[in-house]
């Protein structure tokens, strides 16, 4: 599963405020693939953080994205929006 489509997941697990413990017995299997193809379980990202309880379902889906690892992130130090070319050396 992609992770953006976990948010859908959330809202239909449990009713909330839900804690990690019920929210990882729900879901705790569940794997997201990212765009590397490496997977991890939703119970793995779940229980880096220090939350304790959700109050919604879009809670525990920002608690998510805020603890994915690396391999969620794509093309490291990419810079679509700005020059990412070498500034040419000024002969001052």
């Amino acid at each position: 599963m992609r992770f953006t489509d976990t948010q859908e997941l959330f809202d239909d697990a449990c009713e909330y405020p839900a804690d990690t413990a019920t929210l990882t017995d729900q879901l705790g299997d569940v794997e997201i693939e990212a765009p590397t193809g490496d997977t991890t379980t939703l119970s793995s990202v779940l229980t880096r953080s220090n939350v304790t309880t959700y109050e919604s379902a879009t809670d525990a889906y920002t608690e998510l994205l805020s603890n994915l690892d690396e391999a969620f992130i794509g093309r490291k130090y990419y810079d679509d929006r700005g020059d990412n070319q070498p500034h040419p050396k000024r002969s001052w």
